[in-house]
Protein backbone atom coordinates (compact mmCIF):
# COMPACT_ATOMS: atom_id res chain seq x y z
CA UNK A 1 0.00 0.00 0.00
CA UNK A 2 1.08 3.07 -0.58
CA UNK A 3 2.37 4.92 2.06
CA UNK A 4 2.62 8.86 2.71
CA UNK A 5 3.72 11.52 5.62
CA UNK A 6 2.08 14.87 6.21
CA UNK A 7 4.43 17.43 7.78
CA UNK A 8 3.31 20.57 9.08
CA UNK A 9 5.94 23.84 9.53
CA UNK A 10 5.47 26.37 12.03
CA UNK A 11 6.89 27.35 15.48
CA UNK A 12 3.10 29.07 15.76
CA UNK A 13 1.83 25.10 15.55
CA UNK A 14 3.53 23.80 18.48
CA UNK A 15 3.10 26.63 20.59
CA UNK A 16 -0.73 26.00 20.40
CA UNK A 17 -1.04 29.74 18.88
CA UNK A 18 -2.58 28.30 15.48
CA UNK A 19 -4.70 24.65 15.19
CA UNK A 20 -3.70 22.00 12.28
CA UNK A 21 -6.50 21.98 10.15
CA UNK A 22 -4.44 21.26 7.27
CA UNK A 23 -3.19 17.43 8.24
CA UNK A 24 -6.82 16.52 8.66
CA UNK A 25 -7.76 17.77 5.55
CA UNK A 26 -4.92 16.60 3.42
CA UNK A 27 -4.93 13.13 5.50
CA UNK A 28 -8.65 12.93 4.02
CA UNK A 29 -7.85 13.22 0.52
CA UNK A 30 -5.08 11.38 0.22
CA UNK A 31 -6.88 8.76 2.12
CA UNK A 32 -9.85 8.88 -0.60
CA UNK A 33 -7.68 8.11 -3.27
CA UNK A 34 -6.08 5.23 -1.66
CA UNK A 35 -3.12 6.73 0.09
CA UNK A 36 -2.53 5.71 4.09
CA UNK A 37 -1.03 8.27 6.19
CA UNK A 38 1.28 6.74 8.33
CA UNK A 39 2.74 9.45 10.46
CA UNK A 40 1.60 13.18 10.89
CA UNK A 41 4.50 15.65 11.87
CA UNK A 42 4.35 18.81 13.30
CA UNK A 43 7.89 21.01 13.05
CA UNK A 44 8.89 23.91 14.07
CA UNK A 45 10.98 26.43 11.49
CA UNK A 46 14.42 25.67 11.60
CA UNK A 47 16.09 24.05 9.42
CA UNK A 48 18.39 21.33 10.90
CA UNK A 49 14.62 20.04 12.42
CA UNK A 50 13.45 20.11 8.56
CA UNK A 51 16.02 18.47 6.94
CA UNK A 52 15.77 16.11 9.38
CA UNK A 53 12.35 15.32 8.79
CA UNK A 54 12.77 14.97 5.45
CA UNK A 55 15.34 12.48 5.39
CA UNK A 56 13.20 10.20 8.27
CA UNK A 57 10.40 9.81 6.13
CA UNK A 58 11.20 9.22 2.95
CA UNK A 59 12.58 6.39 3.78
CA UNK A 60 9.14 4.84 5.41
CA UNK A 61 6.83 6.61 2.73
CA UNK A 62 6.13 7.26 -0.63
CA UNK A 63 4.69 10.24 -0.19
CA UNK A 64 5.90 13.11 1.73
CA UNK A 65 3.28 15.89 2.18
CA UNK A 66 4.37 19.31 3.36
CA UNK A 67 2.55 22.50 4.25
CA UNK A 68 3.88 25.74 5.64
CA UNK A 69 6.77 28.34 5.48
CA UNK A 70 6.33 29.65 1.98
CA UNK A 71 5.68 33.17 3.18
CA UNK A 72 7.39 36.55 2.17
CA UNK A 73 8.78 37.01 5.96
CA UNK A 74 12.40 36.12 7.10
CA UNK A 75 10.87 33.00 9.22
CA UNK A 76 9.39 30.95 6.32
CA UNK A 77 12.50 29.27 5.42
CA UNK A 78 10.55 26.12 3.24
CA UNK A 79 12.09 27.04 0.04
CA UNK A 80 15.60 27.34 1.30
CA UNK A 81 15.74 24.17 3.10
CA UNK A 82 13.90 22.61 0.09
CA UNK A 83 16.41 23.45 -2.32
CA UNK A 84 19.74 22.59 -0.29
CA UNK A 85 17.81 19.05 0.31
CA UNK A 86 17.85 18.63 -3.13
CA UNK A 87 20.76 20.16 -4.04
CA UNK A 88 18.87 22.61 -6.41
CA UNK A 89 19.74 26.36 -7.07
CA UNK A 90 16.05 28.94 -6.24
CA UNK A 91 15.20 30.31 -9.87
CA UNK A 92 12.30 32.95 -10.64
CA UNK A 93 9.32 31.15 -12.33
CA UNK A 94 7.73 33.44 -14.88
CA UNK A 95 4.40 31.91 -14.46
CA UNK A 96 4.29 32.66 -10.79
CA UNK A 97 5.82 35.50 -11.14
CA UNK A 98 2.40 36.84 -13.37
CA UNK A 99 0.22 35.58 -10.77
CA UNK A 100 1.88 37.55 -7.94
CA UNK A 101 1.56 40.99 -10.50
CA UNK A 102 -2.27 39.67 -11.55
CA UNK A 103 -3.05 39.62 -7.06
CA UNK A 104 -1.32 42.92 -6.65
CA UNK A 105 -2.53 44.80 -9.52
CA UNK A 106 -6.27 43.39 -8.83
CA UNK A 107 -5.85 44.43 -5.20
CA UNK A 108 -4.41 47.83 -6.74
CA UNK A 109 -1.59 47.42 -4.28
CA UNK A 110 2.60 48.12 -4.70
CA UNK A 111 4.79 45.35 -5.55
CA UNK A 112 7.74 44.89 -3.52
CA UNK A 113 10.71 42.58 -3.76
CA UNK A 114 9.84 40.79 -0.93
CA UNK A 115 6.81 40.09 -2.48
CA UNK A 116 8.38 39.16 -6.08
CA UNK A 117 10.25 36.47 -4.17
CA UNK A 118 7.23 34.56 -3.56
CA UNK A 119 8.01 33.53 -7.43
CA UNK A 120 11.28 32.03 -6.51
CA UNK A 121 11.57 28.15 -6.49
CA UNK A 122 14.34 25.46 -6.08
CA UNK A 123 14.70 24.37 -10.01
CA UNK A 124 14.27 20.56 -9.20
CA UNK A 125 10.84 21.16 -8.83
CA UNK A 126 7.47 20.96 -10.65
CA UNK A 127 5.68 23.89 -9.99
CA UNK A 128 1.86 23.32 -9.14
CA UNK A 129 -0.06 27.12 -9.72
CA UNK A 130 -2.01 28.65 -7.11
CA UNK A 131 -5.12 30.43 -7.96
CA UNK A 132 -5.57 31.73 -4.79
CA UNK A 133 -2.84 32.82 -3.31
CA UNK A 134 0.93 34.15 -4.51
CA UNK A 135 3.08 31.10 -3.40
CA UNK A 136 3.15 28.11 -5.58
CA UNK A 137 3.14 24.80 -4.54
CA UNK A 138 6.08 22.71 -5.63
CA UNK A 139 6.13 19.17 -6.71
CA UNK A 140 10.01 17.21 -6.17
CA UNK A 141 11.06 13.41 -6.73
CA UNK A 142 13.66 11.88 -5.25
CA UNK A 143 14.91 8.27 -5.28
CA UNK A 144 11.25 6.92 -5.57
CA UNK A 145 9.74 9.21 -3.26
CA UNK A 146 7.11 12.00 -3.98
CA UNK A 147 7.48 15.51 -2.49
CA UNK A 148 5.08 17.85 -2.33
CA UNK A 149 5.44 21.22 -0.49
CA UNK A 150 1.77 23.77 0.07
CA UNK A 151 1.12 26.88 1.25
CA UNK A 152 -0.04 26.98 4.50
CA UNK A 153 -2.83 29.02 4.36
CA UNK A 154 -5.72 26.67 4.40
CA UNK A 155 -7.56 27.67 1.43
CA UNK A 156 -4.95 28.01 -0.59
CA UNK A 157 -3.95 24.32 0.54
CA UNK A 158 -7.18 23.13 -0.19
CA UNK A 159 -7.41 24.15 -3.87
CA UNK A 160 -3.94 23.42 -4.43
CA UNK A 161 -4.62 19.55 -3.02
CA UNK A 162 -7.94 19.48 -5.25
CA UNK A 163 -6.78 21.27 -8.27
CA UNK A 164 -2.86 19.60 -8.69
CA UNK A 165 -1.85 17.49 -6.08
CA UNK A 166 -4.65 14.82 -6.07
CA UNK A 167 -4.78 14.66 -9.84
CA UNK A 168 -1.54 14.01 -10.33
CA UNK A 169 -0.77 11.28 -7.24
CA UNK A 170 -3.92 9.40 -9.10
CA UNK A 171 -2.26 9.86 -12.73
CA UNK A 172 1.60 8.74 -11.64
CA UNK A 173 0.81 6.02 -8.97
CA UNK A 174 -0.77 2.44 -8.61
CA UNK A 175 -2.95 3.03 -5.59
CA UNK A 176 -4.62 -0.27 -3.79
CA UNK A 177 -8.33 0.32 -2.98
CA UNK A 178 -9.83 1.77 0.09
CA UNK A 179 -13.30 1.81 1.76
CA UNK A 180 -14.77 3.55 5.17
CA UNK A 181 -17.98 2.49 6.45
CA UNK A 182 -19.20 4.42 9.26
CA UNK A 183 -22.10 4.23 11.93
CA UNK A 184 -22.94 6.11 15.08
CA UNK A 185 -24.35 4.98 18.19
CA UNK A 186 -25.37 7.20 21.68
CA UNK A 187 -25.99 5.65 24.74
CA UNK A 188 -23.53 3.21 25.74
CA UNK A 189 -19.81 3.34 26.67
CA UNK A 190 -17.11 2.55 24.10
CA UNK A 191 -16.44 -1.00 26.28
CA UNK A 192 -19.77 -1.54 26.61
CA UNK A 193 -19.84 -1.87 22.32
CA UNK A 194 -16.51 -3.81 22.48
CA UNK A 195 -17.70 -6.54 24.70
CA UNK A 196 -21.04 -6.23 22.62
CA UNK A 197 -19.10 -6.61 19.22
CA UNK A 198 -15.97 -8.98 20.53
CA UNK A 199 -16.55 -12.25 18.53
CA UNK A 200 -17.65 -10.21 15.40
CA UNK A 201 -13.95 -8.39 15.60
CA UNK A 202 -12.58 -11.54 15.95
CA UNK A 203 -13.72 -12.55 12.76
CA UNK A 204 -13.34 -9.97 10.42
CA UNK A 205 -10.91 -10.66 7.05
CA UNK A 206 -7.57 -9.86 7.70
CA UNK A 207 -7.85 -6.65 5.45
CA UNK A 208 -10.97 -5.27 7.45
CA UNK A 209 -10.60 -3.66 10.36
CA UNK A 210 -12.81 -2.05 13.12
CA UNK A 211 -12.33 1.59 15.13
CA UNK A 212 -14.06 2.47 17.79
CA UNK A 213 -14.21 6.88 18.08
CA UNK A 214 -15.97 7.64 20.96
CA UNK A 215 -17.12 11.24 22.08
CA UNK A 216 -19.92 12.94 24.13
CA UNK A 217 -21.73 10.04 25.12
CA UNK A 218 -21.45 8.85 21.74
CA UNK A 219 -19.31 6.33 19.94
CA UNK A 220 -18.65 5.88 16.07
CA UNK A 221 -17.71 2.71 14.78
CA UNK A 222 -15.90 2.18 11.47
CA UNK A 223 -14.96 -0.28 9.10
CA UNK A 224 -11.98 0.30 6.65
CA UNK A 225 -11.30 -2.20 4.12
CA UNK A 226 -8.42 -2.32 2.06
CA UNK A 227 -7.50 -4.74 -0.96
CA UNK A 228 -7.02 -4.27 -4.99
CA UNK A 229 -10.31 -4.85 -6.32
CA UNK A 230 -12.31 -1.95 -5.18
CA UNK A 231 -15.53 -3.56 -6.39
CA UNK A 232 -15.52 -6.81 -4.71
CA UNK A 233 -13.97 -4.79 -1.29
CA UNK A 234 -16.61 -2.75 -1.74
CA UNK A 235 -18.88 -5.77 -1.51
CA UNK A 236 -16.83 -7.89 1.35
CA UNK A 237 -16.89 -3.85 3.95
CA UNK A 238 -20.49 -4.07 2.86
CA UNK A 239 -21.74 -7.38 4.02
CA UNK A 240 -19.92 -6.95 7.31
CA UNK A 241 -20.82 -3.62 7.93
CA UNK A 242 -24.79 -5.09 7.82
CA UNK A 243 -23.68 -7.23 10.22
CA UNK A 244 -22.42 -4.97 12.42
CA UNK A 245 -25.37 -2.65 11.93
CA UNK A 246 -27.43 -5.36 13.06
CA UNK A 247 -25.49 -6.32 16.36
CA UNK A 248 -25.78 -2.59 17.62
CA UNK A 249 -29.00 -1.98 15.92
CA UNK A 250 -30.62 -0.74 19.76
CA UNK A 251 -27.52 2.26 20.39
CA UNK A 252 -27.31 2.89 16.02
CA UNK A 253 -28.33 6.45 15.49
CA UNK A 254 -27.04 6.50 11.61
CA UNK A 255 -25.76 4.53 9.38
CA UNK A 256 -23.56 6.83 7.96
CA UNK A 257 -20.38 9.28 8.96
CA UNK A 258 -23.15 12.30 9.55
CA UNK A 259 -22.71 14.48 12.77
CA UNK A 260 -25.67 14.72 15.43
CA UNK A 261 -27.01 17.51 14.78
CA UNK A 262 -27.23 17.02 10.99
CA UNK A 263 -29.19 13.63 11.79
CA UNK A 264 -31.65 15.92 13.80
CA UNK A 265 -31.91 18.34 10.86
CA UNK A 266 -32.61 15.86 8.55
CA UNK A 267 -35.22 14.05 10.34
CA UNK A 268 -37.32 17.32 10.84
CA UNK A 269 -36.82 18.58 7.53
CA UNK A 270 -38.21 14.59 6.60
CA UNK A 271 -40.98 15.21 8.82
CA UNK A 272 -41.74 19.24 7.75
CA UNK A 273 -40.79 20.54 11.28
CA UNK A 274 -39.44 23.06 13.22
CA UNK A 275 -37.65 22.98 16.12
CA UNK A 276 -37.06 26.14 18.73
CA UNK A 277 -34.23 26.14 21.72
CA UNK A 278 -34.67 27.94 24.98
CA UNK A 279 -30.76 27.47 26.17
CA UNK A 280 -29.57 29.29 29.63
CA UNK A 281 -26.16 27.01 30.38
CA UNK A 282 -25.67 26.11 26.63
CA UNK A 283 -25.20 29.59 25.83
CA UNK A 284 -26.98 29.44 22.18
CA UNK A 285 -24.53 26.39 21.48
CA UNK A 286 -27.04 23.93 20.33
CA UNK A 287 -28.58 26.46 18.09
CA UNK A 288 -25.04 27.11 16.49
CA UNK A 289 -24.64 23.13 15.96
CA UNK A 290 -28.13 23.46 13.84
CA UNK A 291 -27.64 26.59 11.74
CA UNK A 292 -23.83 25.79 10.53
CA UNK A 293 -25.19 23.23 8.18
CA UNK A 294 -27.42 25.50 5.21
CA UNK A 295 -30.74 24.94 5.01
CA UNK A 296 -31.26 24.92 8.38
CA UNK A 297 -34.09 27.48 8.38
CA UNK A 298 -36.34 24.61 6.60
CA UNK A 299 -35.92 23.52 9.98
CA UNK A 300 -35.28 25.67 13.13
CA UNK A 301 -37.44 28.57 14.35
CA UNK A 302 -35.00 30.29 16.75
CA UNK A 303 -33.43 30.55 20.23
CA UNK A 304 -33.69 32.51 23.26
CA UNK A 305 -30.77 32.35 25.23
CA UNK A 306 -32.23 32.97 28.56
CA UNK A 307 -28.78 33.35 30.91
CA UNK A 308 -30.72 35.25 33.24
CA UNK A 309 -34.09 34.39 35.62
CA UNK A 310 -35.29 37.90 34.18
CA UNK A 311 -34.65 36.56 30.84
CA UNK A 312 -36.46 33.06 31.62
CA UNK A 313 -39.59 34.76 33.15
CA UNK A 314 -39.92 37.53 30.77
CA UNK A 315 -39.52 36.14 27.52
CA UNK A 316 -40.87 32.42 28.25
CA UNK A 317 -43.17 32.75 30.72
CA UNK A 318 -40.92 30.98 33.52
CA UNK A 319 -43.52 31.63 36.95
CA UNK A 320 -40.78 33.99 38.93
CA UNK A 321 -42.35 31.64 42.34
CA UNK A 322 -41.11 28.67 40.14
CA UNK A 323 -37.49 29.57 40.12
CA UNK A 324 -37.71 31.27 43.88
CA UNK A 325 -38.73 27.54 45.32
CA UNK A 326 -36.59 25.00 43.16
CA UNK A 327 -34.58 27.52 41.55
CA UNK A 328 -33.14 28.25 37.92
CA UNK A 329 -31.34 24.70 37.56
CA UNK A 330 -34.59 22.29 38.41
CA UNK A 331 -37.14 19.91 36.42
CA UNK A 332 -40.14 22.63 37.15
CA UNK A 333 -38.14 25.41 35.91
CA UNK A 334 -36.73 22.97 32.72
CA UNK A 335 -40.38 22.06 31.67
CA UNK A 336 -41.83 25.57 32.02
CA UNK A 337 -38.73 26.70 29.60
CA UNK A 338 -40.24 23.83 27.05
CA UNK A 339 -43.39 24.87 27.08
CA UNK A 340 -42.41 28.69 26.75
CA UNK A 341 -40.22 28.32 23.92
CA UNK A 342 -42.87 26.11 22.32
CA UNK A 343 -45.62 28.84 22.20
CA UNK A 344 -43.30 31.96 22.19
CA UNK A 345 -41.73 31.13 18.83
CA UNK A 346 -45.11 28.73 17.39
CA UNK A 347 -42.31 25.79 17.08
CA UNK A 348 -43.41 22.03 16.60
CA UNK A 349 -40.69 20.73 18.99
CA UNK A 350 -38.38 22.49 21.90
CA UNK A 351 -34.98 21.79 23.69
CA UNK A 352 -34.67 23.70 26.75
CA UNK A 353 -31.62 23.46 28.90
CA UNK A 354 -30.32 24.82 32.23
CA UNK A 355 -27.46 23.52 33.96
CA UNK A 356 -24.15 24.45 36.27
CA UNK A 357 -21.78 24.37 33.87
CA UNK A 358 -18.48 25.19 36.01
CA UNK A 359 -16.08 25.63 37.23
CA UNK A 360 -17.98 27.37 39.99
CA UNK A 361 -21.35 27.61 41.05
CA UNK A 362 -21.85 24.26 42.31
CA UNK A 363 -23.70 23.00 46.00
CA UNK A 364 -23.64 20.18 47.47
CA UNK A 365 -27.28 19.40 46.29
CA UNK A 366 -26.25 20.54 42.66
CA UNK A 367 -22.52 19.98 42.13
CA UNK A 368 -20.59 21.48 39.16
CA UNK A 369 -21.97 19.17 35.64
CA UNK A 370 -25.58 19.23 37.12
CA UNK A 371 -27.90 19.83 33.76
CA UNK A 372 -31.64 19.49 34.01
CA UNK A 373 -32.55 19.00 29.73
CA UNK A 374 -36.47 19.21 28.24
CA UNK A 375 -37.68 18.36 25.04
CA UNK A 376 -41.24 18.74 23.87
CA UNK A 377 -43.67 19.48 21.73
CA UNK A 378 -47.14 21.23 22.05
CA UNK A 379 -48.87 18.16 23.83
CA UNK A 380 -46.38 16.11 25.88
CA UNK A 381 -42.83 17.35 28.00
CA UNK A 382 -39.97 14.65 28.67
CA UNK A 383 -37.21 16.20 31.28
CA UNK A 384 -34.13 14.70 32.56
CA UNK A 385 -31.39 15.33 34.90
CA UNK A 386 -27.57 14.78 33.89
CA UNK A 387 -24.39 15.27 36.10
CA UNK A 388 -21.27 15.82 33.97
CA UNK A 389 -17.99 15.35 34.90
CA UNK A 390 -15.79 17.60 32.39
CA UNK A 391 -14.84 21.77 32.49
CA UNK A 392 -16.78 23.99 31.31
CA UNK A 393 -16.31 23.93 27.64
CA UNK A 394 -16.61 20.05 27.77
CA UNK A 395 -19.90 19.94 29.70
CA UNK A 396 -21.50 22.71 27.56
CA UNK A 397 -20.48 20.20 24.24
CA UNK A 398 -22.19 17.22 26.21
CA UNK A 399 -25.12 19.24 27.05
CA UNK A 400 -25.63 20.22 23.64
CA UNK A 401 -25.50 16.50 22.19
CA UNK A 402 -27.30 15.06 24.76
CA UNK A 403 -30.27 17.75 24.04
CA UNK A 404 -29.91 16.78 20.27
CA UNK A 405 -29.92 13.03 21.02
CA UNK A 406 -33.08 13.65 23.90
CA UNK A 407 -35.02 15.29 20.68
CA UNK A 408 -34.37 12.81 18.18
CA UNK A 409 -35.56 9.70 20.16
CA UNK A 410 -38.70 11.94 21.43
CA UNK A 411 -39.76 12.49 17.52
CA UNK A 412 -39.17 8.71 17.17
CA UNK A 413 -41.03 7.89 19.65
CA UNK A 414 -43.83 9.81 18.54
CA UNK A 415 -44.04 7.87 15.51
CA UNK A 416 -44.67 4.86 17.36
CA UNK A 417 -47.50 6.19 19.57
Amino acid sequence: MTQATIITIGDELLIGQTIDTNSAFIAKELNGIGIWVKRRLAIGDVQEEILNALTTESKACDVVIITGGLGPTGDDITKQVLAEYFNAELRVDEGALQNVKDIFSKLNRPLTERNSKQAEVPDACTVLPNKTGTAPGMWFEKQGVIYVSLPGVPHEMVGLMQDSVIPKLKEQLKLQAIVHKTLLTAGQGESTIADALADFEKNLPEHIKLAYLPAYGMVRLRLTGRGDNMQLLEQETAQQFDQLKDLVKDWMVIDKDMPLEEVVGNLLVEKSKFVATAESCTGGYIAHLITAKSGASTSFKGSVVCYANEAKENVLGVAHGTIIKYGAVSEETIIEMAKGIVYVMNADYAIATSGIMGPKGGTPEKPVGTVWIAVANKEKVVSKKYVFRFDRKRNIEQTALTSLNMLRQFILQEEKE
